[in-house]
C-alpha cells in the first residue's frame, strides 16, 4: 500500500514511515515518469532521496544496487528506459556545462537530480520537484514528502501520481 497523502492544489504532502513506504513510493512514481523527465530531488543527508531512488530504479524494472554518486557525480542504470541519477551534493556553483548534462538532460532516460541547488538557474525549469523532510530532525521517524511540477507535462504526471496515492495502489 502506497504511503497515506492529502492532495492539496498544485501539490502532493505524503508523509512516509519507513524506508519500505519510500521504496514504495518511488516505484509508483516510475509508473508516471517516461524519457526525458527529470526530477530534482531535496532534502537533508540522508532524508531518502536515494532509497526513492531505489524504488524508482526497481519500478523501471532495475534489479541492480542502487547507490548515490555522490563521489562519481552520475550513475547511469540500465532499465526499461535510462536512469541517469545525479549527486551534486560535492558541487558549489560550478558551470554545468562544462560536466555534458545537456547529452543526458535531453537525452532519452530519465534524470534525477539530488541536491539540484548546486546548478541553480543552469536546469530546464519545467521538471517534477521532491522535497523530503524528517520530522522533528530524527531520523528514525516518519518523512514528510511533498512532490509539486511546474509545466504542463508534468502537472499531468503528478495529476496520475495524485490518482495512485488516493487509490491506495
Amino acid at each position: 500500500m502506497l504511503p497515506s497523502g492529502k492532495t492539496r492544489g498544485d501539490f502532493l504532502h505524503i508523509t512516509v514511515k519507513s524506508d519500505d513506504e519510500m521504496r514504495k513510493l518511488g516505484y509508483n512514481l516510475a509508473r508516471v515518469l517516461e524519457k526525458g523527465d527529470i526530477v530534482y530531488l531535496r532534502g537533508v543527508l540522508g532524508a531518502g532521496k536515494t532509497t526513492l531512488v531505489r524504488g524508482i530504479s526497481r519500478g523501471l524494472g532495475y534489479s541492480g544496487r542502487v547507490n548515490s554518486p555522490t563521489f562519481t557525480l552520475l550513475n547511469i542504470y540500465p532499465a526499461s528506459i535510462a536512469i541517469y541519477h545525479f549527486d551534486l551534493y560535492r558541487l558549489e556553483n560550478c558551470d554545468l556545462h562544462d560536466l555534458g548534462w545537456e547529452e543526458y538532460l535531453d537525452g532519452d532516460g530519465i534524470s534525477l537530480i539530488e541536491w539540484p541547488e548546486a546548478g541553480e538557474g543552469q536546469f530546464p525549469r519545467e521538471a517534477m520537484f521532491i522535497n523530503i523532510s524528517l520530522c522533528d530532525d530524527d531520523y528514525e521517524r516518519e518523512r514528510v514528502v511533498e512532490i509539486c511540477a511546474q509545466g504542463d507535462k508534468y502537472q499531468h504526471k503528478l495529476e496520475e501520481l495524485k490518482a495512485f496515492v488516493d487509490t491506495g495502489y
